[in-house]
């Protein structure tokens, strides 16, 4: 099989060092043989074209981008966002860095193909001006903009936001390009763009969490207009920006009309209660009891010993596991990752013959065709 020669080995190291990787782990990753990569590199020759885009494919760049000539431009690599999102956290993990940029990548390929087939109808984002108002205001003022029902969960949540040209992708639950780790402390990410944002959320276990972590997330689309990177810490913070997003996404969530529906009289004194004290309202509001008691307390309903002793038992019950799944329903994943307004596009756009099978099978998370298949039909209704 034919080599390659003048393979540029330096952006080779630069895509390793950028990914917070070695030349060894690389070649693990890749199982390709340790001294046989060493050599290739050295000699800037000994690839095959196949090794060569196993590599591109492994950092997300086109095969050329090793062959072109020259050092790397980070400026020209990373975007705006993405080096918001890194100097942020500079610890984030090579996984999270490769999502980003796949995220910003799939917004990329959402926008052109929305053009592409002249979708006069596609939302656009056009949010509400909100930078003189407290967050209350801007809370109320937001529920009013996404049009909320009082009755909610991650999917209606996830609906009203996409409706008005936010792109939601969750994690996949799936080992692959698209999960976030469970060990990982990344809840979400937020990647701001004017024409359209795009907010990820980690499948967690619980539901509810996703849910606070979306608000959290839209909280920094709207008020700060800019790329923010979370964590746990983050959304239990007291300090800054993530002090007015966590408040937001409580004031968002909870409205004062609910939060006045809680019976203060009612407020069981062992606080390994409160969740049956407050199922009702959470369970209408996709919420957990924990944002309503976060509500209770900015309110001043209820006093700091009583949130953290919750708190605290609360992180002493077990965490429910999460089932393996099954793959039978591979076809719907595309759906749950992306939302239904990138999926819709990607279709509408095969359909249109904008794009191919193979181009539609590589934007959905490189579904097989049989399972495209089967993805048309459900959104078919057939």
């Amino acid at each position: 099989m034919t080599k390659l020669e003048s393979i540029n080995a330096e952006r080779i190291n630069w895509c390793c060092d950028d990914r917070g990787i070695s030349l060894r782990e690389l070649a693990m990753a890749l199982h390709f043989p340790w001294d046989f990569l060493q050599e290739a590199l050295a000699q800037r020759k000994g690839l095959t074209f196949n090794q060569l885009r196993k590599i591109a494919n492994y950092f997300d760049r086109s095969t050329l981008f090793f062959l072109e000539a020259g050092p790397v431009s980070a400026e020209k690599v990373h975007t705006p966002q993405f080096r918001t999102i890194a100097n942020q956290k500079p610890t984030i993990s090579p996984k999270i860095r490769g999502i980003v940029e796949r995220v910003e990548k799939q917004r990329d390929v959402y926008l052109s193909l929305q053009e592409a087939i002249d979708d006069t109808d596609a939302p656009r984002f056009d949010p509400p001006a909100l930078a003189t108002m407290s967050v209350e205001q801007a809370a109320k003022v937001t529920r009013e903009w996404l049009g909320l029902a009082t009755a909610n969960d991650f999917a209606s949540y996830r609906r009203a936001i996409e409706s008005k040209g936010v792109l939601v992708f969750r994690s996949n639950g799936y080992s692959g390009a698209w999960q976030i780790p469970k060990s990982d402390p990344v809840c979400g990410f937020t990647v701001y763009d004017l024409r359209c944002p795009v907010i990820v959320v980690k499948k967690m276990p619980a539901e509810t969490r996703q849910v606070f972590t979306l608000m959290h997330e839209l909280g920094h689309v709207l008020l700060d207009r800019s790329s923010f990177i979370d964590d746990a810490e983050d959304l239990y913070s007291y300090q800054g920006r993530e002090k007015i997003a966590n408040a937001f996404a409580g004031l968002l969530l909870v409205p004062d009309e609910k939060l006045n529906e809680v019976e203060d009289n009612a407020k069981p004194r062992d606080v390994s209660q409160y969740d049956d004290w407050l199922r009702t309202l959470s369970r209408e509001l996709g919420v957990s009891p924990e944002v309503v008691l976060r509500r209770l307390l900015d309110s001043g309903r209820i006093d700091q010993t009583s949130y953290e002793d919750y708190r605290n038992w609360r992180a002493k019950q077990p965490i429910p596991e999460e089932g393996k799944g099954s793959r039978q329903y591979r076809h719907r994943e595309p759906k749950h990752v992306f939302g239904d307004a990138y999926v819709s596009v990607v279709l509408d756009a095969l359909h249109a013959k904008q794009i191919t099978l193979t181009k539609a099978s590589t934007f959905l998370d490189n579904l097989k065709i049989s399972d495209l298949r089967r993805l048309e039909s459900f959104y078919a209704g057939v």
